[in-house]
């Protein structure tokens, strides 16, 4: 199997060292770089497999590194952040991070984190296949999208979810099902997490997503892929 790539951006050093030296022993590939503007080059340059992400740096910061690196690519993102109001994992969650660990983080969560994600964005034999409901295609195998016959540009965490509904058309599933599905393993963590990727979704898929036809929300439950003819 190739080695993954990561690209580190932290503005401590010590940090940077220790993935670094963590990551590799694990069999990554790791560049890091201490601050949002030479991350952005970075990323441009060598394509990392996934981005491991300081929210706080000064001049440019992860989330505004995030504004700029999504009007380019869909890497993987994970924040890395000392906050802890859940306002700020948020909003990193709505600008397109996939998902965030809150430091001091211990090092084997992050390992199963970023495996788990990266499981999310590879191609394997059993998941090619494509499905087409009304106007919504998805092809696993091209990791594709479209509505209406216009290619759509989702995150991996975007992407798995439609894959979820969508394998599963009108079956409801709970936020804590789908967070499982999402991490391959059982975490906890806070059900706004799913509420802002369903969001985020539904802006990208829904003609009117205030008023979304496909992704509905089953109150004190959690969310079904509804095709029109029901």
């Amino acid at each position: 199997m190739p080695q993954h790539s990561l690209l580190v951006v932290d503005d401590d050093a010590n940090v940077r060292t220790l993935l670094k030296e963590y990551f590799t022993e694990q069999g990554f590939r790791v560049e890091t770089v201490s601050e949002g503007r030479t991350a952005l080059l970075t990323a441009r340059q060598l394509n990392p497999d996934l981005i491991l992400l300081d929210v706080m740096m000064p001049e440019m910061d992860g989330l505004e590194f995030i504004r700029h690196h999504r009007k380019e690519k869909e890497t993987p993102i994970i924040l890395l952040t000392a906050r802890v109001e859940e306002t700020d994992k948020v909003i990193g969650l709505e600008l397109g991070a996939d998902d965030y660990v809150t430091k001091p983080f211990g090092m084997r969560e992050l390992l199963a984190r970023v495996r788990a994600l990266l499981r999310r964005t590879r191609t394997t034999p059993k998941e090619v296949e494509v499905i087409q409901i009304d106007e919504i295609l998805l092809d696993r195998s091209r990791h594709l999208v479209q509505a209406r016959g216009e290619s759509l540009s989702l995150t991996p965490t975007e992407f798995e979810l439609l894959a979820t509904l969508m394998g599963a058309p009108g079956r409801v599933f709970s936020r804590a099902q789908l967070l499982e599905k999402l991490h391959d393993i059982a975490i906890e963590s806070v059900e706004r997490t799913i509420d802002v990727h369903i969001r985020n979704l539904r802006t990208k898929l829904e003609n009117d997503p205030k008023n979304p036809t496909y992704i509905e929300t089953v109150f004190g439950v959690g969310y079904r892929f509804k095709p029109r003819e029901g």
